[in-house]
């Protein structure tokens, strides 16, 4: 079990009894635009299926993702994580509580699940896809130190909707 601890928050592994939490905070409207995979309405049956996911991951000798909770006074507000982790690169991806939104969390985050990506799974590439219309998301990465590489025409679905995204990496 990883825990990594910041000033406002850490970051830990997902665990049994953070489905309230999960479900309650990625049950939003607004987070459900910026991302890429959180589906809405965010249910209790989909915080379960991704909490047994990622313990289900933990175990593996060498992992397909590595998602941690962004945990606020004992609370999963956040997630911050890689996905489909090969030999050498992964996806990395976030979403925040709107609550907490423009505290610095996300970027502190972002850096600390970097850094673990690098140091402990020995990656040395990651790269986000953001929308094109998600300003925020693209300013926190470029404040994790990730640098804009191009934009993918009509790249993801999103609601029925051919959609571009940015591509944003960060190499070892």
């Amino acid at each position: 079990m990883v825990e990594i601890e910041a000033r406002k928050f850490k970051l830990r592994s997902f665990r049994k009894g953070d489905e309230a939490s999960v479900t309650r905070y990625a049950n939003n409207l607004k987070i459900y635009r910026m991302t890429l995979a959180l589906p809405f309405p965010y249910t209790l049956k989909d915080a379960r299926e991704w909490i047994m996911l990622n313990q289900a991951e933990q175990h593996r000798k060498r992992p397909g993702m590595a998602s941690f909770a962004i945990d606020v006074g004992g609370e999963a507000v956040g997630c911050v994580g890689m996905s489909d982790i090969e030999v050498h690169k992964g996806e990395i991806g976030y979403w925040l509580a709107e609550e907490f939104w423009g505290q610095g969390i996300t970027t502190q985050a972002l850096r600390l699940a970097t850094r673990y990506g690098f140091n402990e799974l020995g990656l040395r590439r990651l790269f986000a896809n953001v929308f094109t219309f998600n300003k925020a998301s693209k300013r926190v990465l470029e404040k994790a130190g990730y640098m804009y590489e191009g934009c993918l025409r009509k790249n993801e679905i999103k609601d029925g909707r051919l959609l571009d995204t940015l591509v944003y990496s960060k190499i070892r």
